[in-house]
């Protein structure tokens, strides 16, 4: 298998608009990423899908990551004036990264298989924020694996992703107004307002208790 720089110069040669960049990891499982921009991601995962030496044909997993809002610390020179004489003095400043939520895809190719058992080549991509910009482009078209997997972060993370055959909640309830994973998710105190298949046995239960005259 190609390393990530390899084949964001193979994307760059077939797709010279397309922006991608290889993201290294330096722990030592250096599982390198490739990093797209939404509106370049259905054209490049058809040719990782598409392209001869790559074959990248199976997406086995997807999965989102939310990235809450960071204060970044930074100290900066400026020149000011003291006492009338410029001075460059190092001041502590204090600065807020907005969060994103971001989509994560593993692939492999079932293509090579044994024959090229490196992998997987990991594709991301993220959303602009985490409040009212959250919708990345679904690569269910090209990979058909990723259909309940989609839905699976649209549920849990709130990604809404465009052009999928069938978002909706595959886990929550359709009622549910929140998404479980986000890292600023606070659990109910009040848990009797979920519903459950135990409901109606439950109401009837109550009403045979009630007609044999027993306090329900």
């Amino acid at each position: 298998m190609k390393t990530a720089e390899e084949i964001v110069a193979a994307i760059k040669l077939a797709l010279p608009d397309a922006k991608v960049e290889a993201v290294l990891n330096p722990s030592p499982s250096a599982q390198h990423s490739l990093r797209v921009v939404p509106g370049d991601a259905v054209a490049v995962a058809g040719f990782l899908r598409e392209d001869p030496q790559l074959g990248l044909d199976y997406c086995s997993n997807a999965t989102g990551v939310d990235w809450p809002d960071k204060e970044i610390t930074e100290k900066v020179k400026t020149t000011k004036v003291v006492d009338g004489v410029e001075t460059v003095v190092e001041e502590t400043v204090k600065r807020v990264e907005p969060g994103y939520l971001e989509a994560v895809y593993h692939l492999f190719s079932m293509k090579h298989g044994p024959t090229d058992p490196a992998g997987p080549v990991v594709l991301r991509m993220r959303t602009i924020n985490r409040s009212d910009q959250v919708e990345l482009p679904s690569l269910t078209p090209v990979w058909r694996s990723a259909e309940f997997q989609e839905r699976e972060i649209f549920d849990l993370f709130g990604i809404v992703f465009t052009g999928h055959p069938d978002l909706r909640r595959i886990l929550m309830w359709d009622g549910f107004e929140d998404h479980p994973m986000r890292r600023d998710y606070v659990d109910p105190d009040d848990y009797e307002y979920e519903p459950t298949a135990h409901d109606e046995v439950l109401k009837r239960a109550a009403e045979q208790k009630a007609h044999a005259g027993v306090e329900a």
